[in-house]
Parts: C-alpha cells; structure tokens; sequence
C-alpha cells in the first residue's frame, strides 16, 4: 500500500502516525478500467495540495483573474427575468405564446437557455454570500436567493496559464495514471442550485474530486439510453443530452422516463466519484458553494466515437445552419466557438477517420508494450482529450488511452468494494425524484477533516448491478407519438432519428469499410 502522512487509515503495522492509502495506483486502476458501475473512492487524496481548493484559496491563487459563470434560476416557477432571453426559450422549445415560466417547468435549463457574467472570484464570493453588490457589479441584475451561478468546463491549464505550478497540486497519478495531473483536469465552480443538464459524454470515463460543499448525482446506465429521450439539440461534441427535467420530470411527454432506473449518491469532500463510460448524469450542487475537479479518462473506444462525433456534427450542422443560417444561438452550446461551415466539418470527419485508421496501425505495431492485468491484454496508443479547451484551441498534447476490460462481469466479482470504495446502488422504484429517492449513503463516511471513511451506511449485501445490453435500434423509444398537437415533423425529429446512436455507428462502420477498401 501507498502511505502518506497527514491523514486516512492507519497502517496498524507501520510507525506512530503513520497512514496508507486502500488502494495502490495499479490496483486502483484496474479498478477503474473493470468497473461498470459508478462508484466512490475514499482516502485516496488526503494528501493532495488541491483538496485545499476551495473558493477563498482559489480567489487568492487567480489573484483577481476573471472566469466566466452560467447563470440559471432556481425555482424556475417563480422567476420571470429580463435578463434571461425569453425568445431564445421559445425558439428552442417550438412552443410559443406560452411563457417563459412553462418553458422552464417543461424542459431542462440548457446552456443556451442561460446567460452569462464574467466575474472574479471575490466577487462571486460576495454575491453567493448574500452580500450587497455594486449596482455596476456584474451579479448587480440577479438575485442570489433566485439565481445560481455555476463556473463550469473551466480547464485548468487555461485558469492557470500564468501560474503552471499549481498544476501539479493535482496527482490523478495515484489512480494509475501516471503524469496526469491538473493539465488533464477541469475545474468547476458553483452556488447553490447550480446543475449540469442530464447528459452522457461520449468519451471515456470520468473521475471527479469534491473539493468544498457537496454535489448530488443522479446517473442512469447506458442501457436506459432509450428512456432518457437522448437529443443533439443544443449541440456540443461529445455531449448527448437528454430532453427530461430529471428531477421533475414531464411524464406526460417522456412516459417511459418511469422505466429508467435511477442511481444517487451525494458526494462529499475528499471523496472521489468514477463515472463508468456513457452512463447519464445530471449533477446540482447542494451547499452555498462547491468546488470540484474532474478528469476524463480516455478509453480505446473512444477512436471510433471520435469518428461518430464527426458524422453527428455534419448532420446537425447542416440541418440546424440550413433551417437558420442566421440563429446558431438557439441550437449550438456556448463551448462549440469552431466554425460549422460544412467546409470544416469534412475536414474534421476525414481528420478522424485518417486518425481511427493510423492508431489502428501503430497498434498492431506495438503488440510488444502490451500488458496484462487480470489476465486482459492493454494496449497504450496516443489519443486526444475529451474536449478543447474553448478559450486556448492550441494543438494538444497526446494523451494514453485505456482499454476497458472486456470480460468485465468476471472481474468485477474481485472489485473490492468496502470502506474504501462504495458501489453506487440503484434507487429504490416508485419513490419520488426529489423527495424520498433512496441514494447511496456515504454521509457518515466522511470525517470533519474531510472525506474520510468512518463507517459504512450502504447496504452492501445488495447485489453489483452488471452492464446489461443496449437496446437495439427497434426498441427506440421516440416522445413523437405524445404530442398529438405536433402537425408536421420538425427538423429535430428529423435529426433525432438520423443521429440515432445506432444509426451513427453503423453510418461510422460503412464509412470506414469503405476508407479501408480504397486504401
């Protein structure tokens, strides 16, 4: 076992005062690369200079540097606010002479339904405290008792450009990934309410450090995909989102909603969240304020999804640009700031493709750096990350990626959950989404000093839920046959059909049958 001083488990065997971690970076990895469901791990980073992050530090870190928020309501039945476009919410939800108040009842807060400040963290301090602001100030138009504020996406070599230091304050190294750290890393920053739409990323898994306050999760598994009502709209590569308010949901429009079966837990400080690759989330922050810090892993299939993401953006660009050439706003999220001429997305399929094909090459080249864990072969190649840093698009450097286990379910019998790690359960059914929902329970785990194990509340009799099929495409479920008052087929039921994840991966597979044969 790793030790460290400072504080976690005591060895027991070892010197006065002296503490270990549960895990080693390989076992932990071979965790993260077996498991198919999210679970937390604890212990692990009490010795990280970054689990001191929290606002107040960061404030001082950026020395006065602004950041952008994404500001959103709260209580979305109860706040009609000029500064948030009322006709952008119209145009996206194809329903207008209704108020901005039934807008937002009806479908989740999307990026492009929010507006946006560019502030200090001193002055989201002060507004997030409830203190008075300037009338110039740039909370001055929101009220903080009916508005969150959410710093999300920031990468951190971007926020600390000036500073490359402190980068270093962050050892995703200790999950087995050795020189990644908070170059790899994004940061997100929010105030009480603040949400991430529910969505799946197509790349990779996820790691994710709470650092001050606590975030509750809510994730569905890939297999639910269909009941989530999967869509496009707004548009951001390597983002599906989901077209339910999942914490008060339309059963009316997304009835088979009910069937998706929904995972909780709330994590804490100190405690570190792995999200399994495409499993759904949506994330809101349940304290005055929250820090958190995540990497993206990537994984070998990620190749293809790239590829995937690729035939996607020339399909959605296309329609959307053709429908209104003129109104990107309504249909691409803020983060999407490349051109979507169609121009540039050829370029950008045939990029991928050529890129699928060459690692296809070297990794048939490099048979001799394979390595086994658990008895399955892993192979190490060169990927990109998940996403461009939108403020800096500079070429990046290549990064590992990682190979999932493919005979999973064997070795996720040897996943020692426990103290350390705790699986995230399914949600007891028929319970309220807001009140009542069953969750994993790792309050009572976490000591004062932060994110430490005490005891264990989760009930771990209950039994590993194991990745279960993906729905084939016939089994699709489509909300078109609820609205009856819908007379024609719009473009986004057009593009829900065409981008169908099953759709794309057989148009990705035509397309590269067909490179291949021409080379």
């Amino acid at each position: 076992m790793t030790t460290a001083a400072g504080a976690g488990r005591d060895s027991g065997g070892g010197g006065e005062g002296e503490l270990v971690k549960p895990f080693t970076p390989e076992k932990a990895k071979e965790i993260i690369m077996s498991l198919q469901q999210p679970a937390v791990f604890c212990n692990m980073v009490f010795d990280w200079p970054a689990q001191h992050w929290n606002a107040k530090c960061l404030s001082k870190l950026l020395c006065g540097k602004q950041i952008r928020f994404r500001m959103g309501m709260k209580k979305t039945d109860t706040v009609n606010h000029p500064q948030l476009d009322g006709a952008v919410f119209v145009c996206i939800c194809d329903i207008a002479h209704r108020s901005i108040r039934c807008v937002l009842n009806a479908v989740p807060q999307f990026e492009t339904m929010c507006s946006y400040v560019d502030a200090t963290l001193e002055e989201f301090l002060v507004w997030s405290c409830g203190q008075s602001v300037s009338v110039a100030g740039p909370f001055s138009h929101y009220d903080n008792s009916k508005f969150w504020a959410y710093a999300d996406y920031k990468y951190l070599a971007s926020v600390f450009e000036d500073n490359t230091d402190v980068l270093q304050n962050v050892v995703w190294s200790d999950f087995g990934f050795p020189g990644r750290n908070g170059r790899e890393s994004t940061l997100w920053i929010g105030s009480l309410g603040a949400n991430t739409p529910c969505h799946l990323d197509s790349y990779g898994c996820n790691l994710v450090l709470q650092v001050q306050g606590r975030k509750r999760w809510h994730l569905f598994p890939p297999e639910d995909t269909a009941f989530l009502y999967p869509t496009r709209i707004p548009y951001e590569e390597s983002s599906v989102f989901s077209k339910v308010n999942v914490v008060n949901p339309d059963l009316k429009h997304f009835p088979q909603f009910l069937k998706a079966q929904r995972h909780m837990v709330t994590l804490y400080p100190g405690q570190v969240l792995f999200v399994p690759r495409h499993w759904w989330h949506y994330v809101e922050s349940i304290d005055p304020i929250t820090v958190s810090i995540n990497s993206w892993i990537e994984l070998e299939e990620d190749h293809q999804a790239r590829v995937e993401e690729a035939i996607t953006r020339m399909l959605v660009c296309a329609l959307k640009a053709a429908e209104d050439p003129t109104n990107t706003k309504a249909w691409l999220n803020p983060t999407e700031v490349e051109g979507t001429s169609h121009e540039i997305n050829s370029q950008y399929l045939n990029g991928a493709i050529s890129a699928y094909l060459e690692h296809n090459k070297v990794a048939e080249a490099l048979t001799s750096t394979e390595f086994k864990i658990n008895g399955e072969h892993r192979v190490e190649a060169p990927l990109k990350k998940r996403k461009l840093d939108v403020h800096t698009r500079t070429k990046e450097k290549k990064s590992p990626c990682h190979k999932l286990a493919t005979d999973t379910a064997k070795l996720e019998e040897n996943i020692p959950f426990g103290l350390d790690l705790i699986p995230v359960l399914p949600s007891l059914q028929n319970e309220s989404s807001e009140k009542g929902t069953a969750e994993s329970d790792v309050k009572g785990l976490v000591s004062e000093s932060g994110g430490h194990v005490e005891k264990l509340n989760c009930a771990q009799e209950q039994p590993v839920m194991n990745k279960a099929e993906i729905p084939l495409a016939g089994n699709i479920v489509s909300d078109s046959t609820t609205c009856h008052s819908q007379p024609f087929i719009s473009t986004d039921d057009l593009l829900d059909c065409l981008v169908d994840p099953k759709v794309i991966s057989l148009v990705a597979q035509l397309l590269l049958q067909k490179r291949t044969c021409n080379l």
